[in-house]
């Protein structure tokens, strides 16, 4: 389990938290916005309201003593950079900021962020790569070259072995899940036999992804 904090209750911030707190992590939450704090105080134990561009405020959270602080704060770059550097200057373990352009992201790393995220960007990026190509069905980005794929099997697989296949050799690509609805196989053996509803999981260069899925 993480201590976690969370400066920011918009829409990234909350489910972010939310998500933290689901996995199991001890989550405090805060916002300047009272509103939106009530609204969540049944969802979040530990909710504030608070201005953390103070330094006197947040100092009196602790900062120090949480694994990772998160400024997800939206609208207002300028209290962001503000949240950020003070939080640094505080001694924060690990401070991860969202940005939603390159010159912000810069700018954070100046401060002393340790990690930068771009929300909007990556969900733009996974949109565009699953609805510009036919048959993908998720996608999750590793490198500027290698991504994760999910894919369907072509119909000729079907009652046939990954070994018989020969996939690595044709395609150049490597099987790392086969799924069927829900269910999950991972790191499945070379004698599995795909089944109609079968998709893989496939990691590679998007070219030899793309040109696969194309054919099923």
């Amino acid at each position: 389990m993480k201590s976690i904090l969370v400066i920011g209750m918009g829409r990234f911030g909350r489910h972010l938290a939310k998500k933290m707190q689901d996995l199991g992590n001890d989550v405090m939450v805060v916002d300047e916005n009272e509103e939106i704090i009530q609204q969540y105080s049944s969802v979040f134990t530990d909710a504030q309201i608070a201005d953390c561009t103070n330094e006197g405020v947040l100092r009196s959270l602790g900062v120090d003593s949480f694994d990772i602080c998160f400024v997800t704060i939206g609208s207002d770059f300028q209290s962001s950079l503000v949240v950020t550097t003070l939080l640094k200057r505080m001694g924060a373990k690990y401070v991860v900021a969202k940005a939603k352009q390159d010159i912000q992201s810069e700018l954070l790393k100046q401060i002393g962020a340790d990690e930068i995220v771009y929300p909007e960007r990556e969900t733009a990026e996974k949109l565009a790569v699953k609805h510009n190509q036919k048959n993908i069905f998720d996608y999750i980005q590793l490198t500027s070259e290698y991504s994760i794929y999910e894919i369907p099997i072509l119909r000729e697989w079907v009652g046939r072995t990954i070994a018989e296949i020969s996939i690595r050799r044709k395609y150049n690509i490597n099987i790392i899940a086969i799924k069927e609805q829900n269910n999950l196989n991972p790191s499945p053996d070379a004698d599995y036999r795909f089944t109609e509803n079968d998709h893989i999981v496939v990691i590679g260069k998007s070219t030899d992804v793309f040109k696969l899925s194309s054919k099923a």
